[in-house]
């Protein structure tokens, strides 16, 4: 009985539904983690430890983990839209009591046999949150100001909480993927301009509560020779490696910025620069092929969803994703500041990979029923 309400719809058994999952997404996943691995090897020398061995047990702890939250009904992650926003909030102000410091941040939960990064998890937390509450809400309800004082405090309390650690970067996404959320759901377009010019007007403000190492990333983003030997040295290197990369590459493990130690957090924050040094432009473009095909896929799930709580889900996820990959990208070639953004699944480390792929799990929950009939 409680396993049919879970798993089951009358007309399909569990068998029928592990085969409706979309398995040529599944199929793109594992392209880009193939390439994560790759890097992730090479970038210790030509050795699967200490990160490329610890990424496929993850990426294969992931996916057990995707694919049952796949055949999980999404009317229960529907009725559990609120408890794990609660949870991963808690979890947030956890973080400033318990947390564990690293690199000057204070963004982990040790649990000892693991550390969690609750602004991880909050990404996907925020995003179904948002997904029910604007589960039917009609066209003129959306556009009440009043109904969006909850989607807003909804967005800017993990925000606050993660800026306080400090997380400039994933603060900055899950910023922009509520508000992208709010967007589709049919908001006024005067509340968006509002919103930007307000955050525009505040920059003097805010600029006085950033820390010195980010008033120095934008200095040196404005002025890359500004410090090439400190602030500036990251992405002059990054930019040295990608110019030096070519159109074809010098080949795999042949990198010599990374190969040489010059190009810093290769296996974390510029390990696209080290793809792309080895594999060129066409490598480049490639990787990006993979990451595009993914985009469409999500967003084709969203589209033929029959429930706004789907849509909005599936569309919120993918977003963040695409986020995740055009920040870190951009900021690999020096087109923005740098900022503590992984690229999802390339990256070495554990909550973003697990929670990346929980989020891909829920975007096929959204595609496996998205005939059932989510109701308020």
């Amino acid at each position: 009985m409680i396993r049919d309400s879970l798993f089951l719809q009358p007309e399909q058994n569990l068998f029928q539904r592990f085969m409706n999952i979309n398995w040529g997404l599944v199929i793109l996943l594992c392209g880009v983690m193939a390439v994560g691995a790759a890097c992730l090897y090479s970038a210790a020398g030509g050795s699967f430890s200490p990160w490329a061995d610890k990424q496929l047990m993850r990426f294969g702890v992931g996916m057990v983990a995707m694919v049952v939250v796949a055949l999980i009904d999404v009317k229960w992650w529907y009725k559990l839209s609120w408890p794990l926003y609660f949870i991963g909030f808690v979890l947030l102000i956890l973080v400033e009591i318990m947390g564990h410091i690293g690199m000057g941040a204070q963004r982990w939960i040790n649990l000892g046999f693991i550390q969690i990064q609750p602004s991880e998890l909050m990404k996907i937390a925020v995003v179904m949150a948002l997904a029910r509450h604007f589960h039917g809400a009609g066209p003129e309800q959306v556009r009440r100001l009043t109904f969006l004082i909850i989607p807003a405090f909804l967005i800017l309390a993990p925000v606050g909480l993660v800026m306080l650690q400090p997380d400039l970067g994933t603060s900055l996404m899950i910023l922009m993927a509520g508000a992208a959320m709010v967007f589709v759901a049919g908001a006024p377009l005067w509340i968006f301009i509002s919103g930007i010019a307000a955050g525009l007007a505040a920059i003097p403000i805010g600029w006085q509560f950033l820390h010195d190492y980010q008033k120095q990333r934008v200095y040196v983003f404005l002025n890359p020779d500004l410090d090439p030997l400190g602030a500036g040295y990251h992405i002059t290197q990054s930019k040295i490696a990608l110019g030096s990369g070519g159109v074809y590459g010098k080949g795999f493990m042949q990198g010599t910025q990374s190969k040489l130690n010059f190009l810093p957090e290769k296996q974390t924050d510029f390990i696209f620069t080290l793809w792309a040094e080895e594999w060129g432009l066409f490598g480049g473009i490639a990787l990006l092929t993979l990451f595009a095909l993914i985009f469409i896929v999500c967003l084709r799930i969203a589209l033929r969803c029959r429930h706004n709580y789907g849509r909005y889900l599936a569309a919120g996820l993918t977003v963040n994703f695409s986020l995740h990959v055009l920040i870190n990208i951009a900021m690999a070639m020096g087109l923005i500041p740098v900022v503590g953004v992984p690229l999802p699944m390339v990256s070495h480390g554990g909550t973003a990979m697990l929670s990346t792929l929980i989020g891909f799990g829920l975007i096929m929950s959204c595609h496996v029923y998205r005939h059932s009939k989510v109701t308020r």
